[in-house]
């Protein structure tokens, strides 16, 4: 795939997720966004960079995490996520501020981070390891990064709606979605990056929906097809979600849903 299209599809797809993003997904992601700060090891006073930050989950936690005296830069592709983290973000003391910026060429100076931190994005870069390598470039000496991804494919219950939608509307999502998440895939890409002190975490979850619209809206609304998903007639709508669903049938309790997932959690020192 054309790597600028592919840039196009992940900015213009996340802008029609924004709006049903954090609802979605802020109590799924939760599990992995604790261990990644726990690998990060935030201090008061680090100055620290929130890659693919979307509507500042991580963000307004790792400023939290390093108050009074630190600082939070979120960065994201989509200029909507972009506009969400700073409606959501109620500080006024300036410790947090969010910038549009490709992952793969962050607009900061070598060593400017004592932190970096990417949540749940690197699936969709074009270059996943040369955006590893730019946390490392933005890192001082002694600085630590910490990066979560999906896991295996096969560990992960909603993986079907890559299938599902692609058969009528061509997502253009990273082909190599689960990539980093299978095996040391990351682990490799933080060595290859030159961090040390590698430390990986794998994590079994579960996503918790009360019924299947709410499960329908997380996946195809709020999350990496929304593009695709927003070019369904309301018949492929229909259709669409009663396959997914059907896909879901062996995780059924009840009205709702417990779908498997896993997370992988990587961190490393510079």
């Amino acid at each position: 795939m054309d790597a600028r299209l592919q840039r196009r599809v992940q900015r213009y797809g996340w802008d029609k997720a924004a709006p049903c993003y954090e609802q979605s997904w802020e109590a799924h992601l939760e599990p992995a966004h604790d261990a990644l700060l726990e690998l990060a090891d935030l201090r008061p006073g680090d100055r620290v960079l929130d890659v693919a930050c979307g509507t500042g989950l991580v963000t307004r936690r790792a400023a939290a995490l390093v108050a009074p005296d630190g600082q939070v830069v979120g960065t994201d592709i989509s200029e909507q996520m972009i506009a969400a983290a700073r409606r959501a973000d109620t500080r006024t003391d300036g410790t947090v501020r969010f910038a549009r910026m490709d992952a793969e060429a962050l607009e900061f100076a070598d060593g400017s981070f004592e932190a970096a931190l990417c949540a749940l994005g690197l699936m969709y870069v074009v270059d996943p390891g040369k955006a590893v390598g730019e946390l490392h470039r933005l890192l001082r000496a002694g600085g630590r990064a910490a990066a979560a991804v999906w896991g295996q494919r096969s560990q992960c219950g909603w993986a079907e709606i890559f299938p599902i939608v692609d058969a009528r509307v061509q997502s253009d999502v990273c082909p190599m979605f689960f990539h980093l998440g299978t095996g040391q895939s990351l682990h490799h890409a933080f060595a290859a990056a030159g961090f040390g002190d590698i430390v990986t975490r794998r994590l079994q979850t579960r996503l918790q929906y009360a019924n299947g619209d709410e499960a329908c809206e997380a996946v195809f609304a709020g999350g990496p097809v929304g593009l695709a998903y927003s070019r369904f007639s309301d018949t492929m709508k229909v259709e669409a979600h009663k396959e997914y669903l059907a896909s879901l049938k062996p995780y059924r309790q009840g009205e709702g849903y417990s779908v498997p997932g896993e997370f992988v959690i990587v961190a490393g020192k510079k």
